[in-house]
């Protein structure tokens, strides 16, 4: 890539909860009938619920830095490229756990049908066009399209990891209680969530990647140097041989 093309970037993290990991402990075998403790609680308590939903919360423009600004945030510095958008975000999610016990003297068991409600989202969107190029020129307009095409990618991926997780979350929860010694049903569903669900969250966001990725090829950095009959390379000259 040749000096001052025009590279478009974007920024993507994964945040998490605080809780443990382990896995609960069954008071019987698959093989083996149900215990009247069993039959009490997949029969008696509440179903177990999985509440699943995502958020968008739209974005804002940022006019106020220069090309060589954004170029450094996005990392592009070592790259001889020139960032004139930036997209930024995070990717964040939330856990809110809750749910009826039973709890079984004899056995020393407790069953808990849990109700987990995951809120996902990305974090407000701000998207940064270089301050070279004016609200309402051709060369801004371009820019911030390219950036609104990195935008309806972050949404497109946040429609796709609510759809995965909400059915990975309903077909292990479902009807299912979770069975552990007496006190620690609840500590028990914490650990599978932070250790095995939290993962998998941030792993399902972190494969929206690629799809960025595919916006900035090197064909759209050699249209975003010839739109606007070429105002946007024109300005970039300019503002190279100045400083």
């Amino acid at each position: 890539m040749k000096p001052l093309c025009a590279a478009i970037a974007f920024g993507l993290s994964a945040v998490s909860g605080a809780v443990h990991a382990a896995a609960p402990a069954a008071p019987a075998t698959a093989a083996a009938a149900r215990t009247p403790f069993q039959i009490r609680c997949e029969d008696s308590i509440a179903k177990t619920i999985s509440v699943l939903s995502a958020k968008q919360n739209g974005y804002t423009i940022n006019n106020q830095l220069p090309y060589r600004a954004l170029t450094a945030k996005s990392g592009n510095m070592d790259n001889k490229m020139v960032t004139l958008g930036l997209t930024v975000t995070k990717g964040q999610y939330t856990v809110d756990l809750g749910g009826p016990v039973l709890q079984d003297p004899v056995s020393g068991y407790e069953c808990i049908a849990p109700r987990v409600d995951v809120k996902l989202n990305y974090s407000p969107v701000l998207i940064y066009v270089g301050n070279e190029f004016a609200p309402g020129t051709c060369g801004y307009n371009a820019i911030l399209e390219h950036e609104q095409r990195h935008l309806q990618a972050y949404m497109e991926n946040l429609a796709r990891v609510e759809k995965v997780v909400r059915e990975a979350l309903s077909k292990r929860f479902e009807a299912k209680p979770l069975y552990a010694p007496s006190g620690t049903a609840m500590s028990a569903l914490e650990h599978e969530i932070n250790g095995t669900w939290f993962p998998f969250i941030r792993d399902e966001f972190e494969k929206g990647r690629p799809k960025q990725a595919e916006i900035d090829t090197p064909e759209e950095y050699a249209r975003m140097g010839k739109v606007c009959d070429g105002e946007i390379a024109a300005i970039l000259l300019r503002r190279h041989k100045n400083n």
